[in-house]
């Protein structure tokens, strides 16, 4: 469960910048909101994913409420997943 976890939190990372720096820029400058289309559902899908297997990791892996809470957290800030596997996860 933990690789899996590992690599949903890359992937909502990376996707979560992807929208942040790319798609919703493209979509202001240009009035093109095809990216954010395409970059929203699954970065949704990730997120979700990333919070409902944090739950279950929380016993396995023995996270106390802050460690918990600073997970949970880092998904909603940029780079956040990428801190959370580098000083957690490894």
């Amino acid at each position: 469960m933990k690789n899996i976890f590992r690599v949903i939190s890359f992937l909502e990372g990376v996707s979560f910048i992807l929208l942040l720096f790319v798609a919703v820029p493209i979509k202001y400058f240009t009035d093109n909101e095809t990216y954010v289309q395409m970059l929203g559902m699954p970065h949704g899908i990730l997120f979700l994913g990333y919070i409902v297997i944090a739950f279950l990791l929380k016993p396995e892996l023995k996270w106390n409420n802050k460690i918990f809470f600073t997970v949970l957290i880092a998904s909603i800030i940029p780079f956040g997943t990428f801190y959370i596997d580098k000083k957690y996860l490894k």
